[in-house]
């Protein structure tokens, strides 16, 4: 007996196989590539039923008669075919985020870890019989088309159609996926991440290994979720593949890289992928941030600006000079509020050139620039360029140092409307940035003309939604005024199979502040950025904090996401 383990070794106790018989079929599974419960079954129909319940004893698990079960309503799509065939598994329900499969033998735990792997969900094995579940296996491979597949629910064709744009030679690619053990798994696995991504609307995927695990996270709707555990062995080849797909050096993993990936999702559908890993402790960690073109196309009534606000940019993109500054933290949406006034600028008249690092949307009709530092291409020279190039409207990716500012500053004092980025916290803030920068007050105040501050709260999902109550001098304390509190319609988040924990998309809250001359006497006068603020709010111009109370008062959002944004 000493030679038998585990389930042989219970099924022989039981008397139902004799010992060198169940040796022989212990040397038969490593030849034959099966289970022992499927060739023992095989060669004795009569065992399926004892062995289930054996088994069932050995491992604890239920069992399930599959002649009493509905696959109508199987969750099929989620286990690819080409797994059930291999490992004879079949998924028969889910609930939330755990699969349950039949299984005959549950000793084969590399099948459940497979299946854990390709769908990222916890899997519960239910035990059936064998010749049950050989039948139910077959039944389904004979009706489907796509049994040599490794398919991957709806998603199938698109896995098989996934195209890199501008890829080198075969010869070049074939080298670099051996060198980086680029086999089918991987590829499809990495290809599922990054098509789920764009299909539920992620902005960003992190890639990221651990000493003991490694995990694969979307940032949806601003907040971050895990979404798969890949086994931890296969964490190289990962970030293998996507530095292949990303054109970087898969042999350099001591810095940090960056790249770009543009993925083919149909004959007429293009995303881009802003590529970057970075080494850490456990690994690279590889985030890919998800540049959607078309959203520079929504229009800017789908941004959430109030109507003054949209009038102000809109007046802004009108000037043939001056400087619009846009800013927030990273993620807030300030390139889309860029690349939404340039695609209002872009006609057949006027000149666009941009330089960006990297470029993000490509938009035809514009010329696009990216920064490369290391062979002396930054933003300072592309704009002396530029302005060599007879242009119209100018775009710099982001104002960084003082003779960024200078250069931008200067064209846009001498008949050019320039649009840029910094990175502070709200519109007076912009400006004392420029100053302390080491641009003078007189420069400032004659240059820029319109600055907005965003960021970007999550919108509540208009299915689930319920009216909120909440007390009257907690609204006063939130800073709602008397009207709102009369006539607002307050909501809080529930949640449902349609978007999540309660929320749905995102809408951008802004303070669009116009530089007037009351708001210039006081750059003039080296007033700091309170006197500005104050300034602007004796103007009319409502700051960020406003701007997302609004929002609550209209039903957009939940008074606890314009906290999480803005502060009182």
């Amino acid at each position: 007996m000493s030679a038998l383990t585990g389930l042989p070794r219970r099924i022989v106790e039981q008397g139902l196989i004799e010992q060198h018989i169940a040796e022989e079929i212990v040397k038969d599974t490593k030849s034959e590539k099966r289970s022992f419960v499927s060739i023992a079954v095989q060669k004795n129909p009569s065992l399926a039923n004892p062995i289930s319940w054996i088994a069932s004893e050995e491992f604890g698990l239920p069992i399930l008669d599959l002649e009493s079960f509905d696959f109508d309503n199987a969750p099929n799509e989620l286990v690819s075919i080409t797994l059930i065939e291999k490992h004879r598994i079949l998924p028969l329900f889910k609930r939330g985020n755990r699969l349950f499969v039949a299984q005959s033998d549950p000793s084969l735990i590399n099948a459940i870890d497979e299946i854990k792997f390709n769908t990222g969900m916890s899997v519960d094995s239910i035990l059936v019989e064998e010749d049950k579940l050989a039948t139910a296996v077959d039944k389904l491979l004979n009706s489907s088309d796509t049994s040599l597949e490794d398919a991957f629910g709806e998603l199938d064709s698109a896995l098989d159609e996934v195209d890199l744009e501008d890829p080198s030679s075969r010869e070049q690619e074939q080298e670099r996926d051996a060198a980086a053990g680029d086999d089918a798994p991987i590829v499809r696995f990495v290809n599922k991440i990054l098509l789920d991504a764009i299909r539920i609307g992620a902005s960003d995927i992190h890639f990221e290994p651990y000493e003991k695990r490694y995990r694969v996270r979307y940032r949806t709707d601003g907040v971050l979720k895990e979404v798969s555990q890949p086994p931890i062995n296969i964490s190289g080849k990962i970030a293998a593949r996507l530095k292949v797909m990303s054109q970087m050096d898969i042999s350099e993993r001591r810095i940090p890289q960056d790249g770009r990936i543009k993925m083919k999702i149909s004959k007429n559908k293009a995303i881009d992928f802003r590529v970057n890993t970075l080494p850490t402790l456990w690994g690279e960690k590889i985030v890919l941030r998800i540049l959607d073109p078309s959203s520079a196309k929504l229009g800017i009534d789908a941004l959430g600006y109030e109507e003054d606000q949209k009038a102000l940019y809109m007046e802004a993109l009108s000037n043939p000079q001056g400087m619009i500054l846009v800013t927030g933290p990273t993620g807030s949406g300030k390139t889309v509020s860029l690349y939404t006034g340039l695609n209002i600028l872009n006609v057949e008249g006027t000149n666009i050139s941009t330089a960006e690092d990297p470029v993000e949307i490509n938009l035809e009709g514009i010329n696009q620039v990216n920064v490369n530092n290391k062979v002396g291409l930054d933003f300072a020279s592309a704009l002396r360029s530029f302005l060599r190039q007879d242009p119209d409207v100018v775009m710099v990716g982001e104002i960084r140092d003082l003779e960024t500012a200078q250069i931008a500053i200067k064209a846009a004092q001498t008949g050019h409307l320039v649009l840029s980025t910094l990175h502070t916290n709200s519109a007076a803030e912009t400006l004392t940035r420029l100053a302390n920068m080491g641009v003078p007050a007189f420069n400032i105040a004659t240059s820029v003309s319109l600055i907005i501050a965003q960021r970007l709260a999550r919108r509540l999902c208009s299915n689930c939604k319920t009216a909120a109550e909440i007390p009257e001098n907690a609204l006063k304390e939130a800073g709602f005024s008397e009207a709102q509190i009369e006539s607002g319609e307050f909501f809080k988040p529930v949640g449902c199979a349609s978007c999540n924990n309660g929320y749905k998309g995102r809408v951008g809250i802004y303070e669009v502040v116009k530089i007037t001359d009351a708001v210039s006497r006081i750059i003039m006068t080296g007033g700091n950025s309170i006197e500005i603020s104050d300034a602007a709010r004796k103007e009319g111009f409502a700051n960020l904090r406003s701007s997302a109370l609004k929002k609550v008062a209209a039903g957009v959002t939940s008074l606890e996401e314009a906290n999480r944004v803005t502060m009182d």
